[in-house]
């Protein structure tokens, strides 16, 4: 059963955690994190770029000058995607580059992805993910005790504001959740909001014991 070292906001080993074998122990697919890592990027293109064809340029369409006889090559208006400034042949336009993956796809993708992280040792686990004040400087300090240098993603079980924002300004580190919460009948709902290119992308998987339990609960 795959294990994680388990710290303290000092940043001190405090022992380990023995991790779901479903989760973080699965046999990472890799035709299905190529196929999630470029939908994760597609997804991500704003798809506004944009380039005049040649019958969008605003030239006139007279003849340059005439066929033949002029020892040039024969030119048929000056907005010819050949001449500079002209238009642009085949003109790229805005659009969408979204597109889904199965959910099934993306669940195996995001275990794949986590259990490559166990395997490397680079899951963290936090007994008690928390600030009293935002100071970034302090929650440097944490990431450096705990071995992080580097890209980071670090999971808390709710929106902790001090987290977030002490975080927010350092390069490479990433704050999400996963969490429970009730709806307005009282059923019990998880968010966990991953991506298997943001686990990929990051060099320490760093997670609250809580949050970890959802993860584990939800993906299990």
């Amino acid at each position: 059963m795959p294990v994680a070292k388990k710290y303290n906001m000092a940043g001190q080993c405090v022992g380990e955690v023995e991790l779901s074998e479903a989760v973080f122990g699965a046999e990472p697919n890799g035709s299905v994190l190529h196929d999630s890592v470029k939908n994760y990027l597609a997804n991500q293109r704003q798809g506004t770029q944009s380039a005049l064809t040649k019958g969008e340029v605003s030239y006139s369409t007279k003849k340059p000058w005439r066929q033949k006889g002029t020892g040039r090559a024969r030119a048929g208006y000056k907005g010819s995607p050949v001449w500079t400034h002209g238009g642009v042949a085949f003109a790229p336009k805005p659009r969408d580059y979204s597109y889904s993956l199965n959910r099934k796809v993306r669940r195996l993708a995001l275990i794949s992805a986590l259990s490559a992280k166990a395997a490397e040792g680079s899951v963290i686990v936090v007994d008690d993910l928390s600030m009293d004040t935002i100071k970034t400087k302090e929650f440097v300090k944490f990431l450096n005790a705990v071995g992080s240098e580097g890209k980071a993603l670090v999971v808390t079980p709710e929106v902790r504001e001090n987290i977030v924002k002490s975080a927010r300004n350092i390069p490479g580190v990433k704050t999400t959740i996963a969490r429970k919460s009730a709806d307005e009948n009282g059923k019990e709902i998880c968010s966990v909001i991953l991506s298997a290119y943001d686990v990929l992308d990051c060099k320490k998987f760093i997670i609250d014991e809580k949050a970890l339990q959802v993860v584990e609960e939800v993906y299990a």
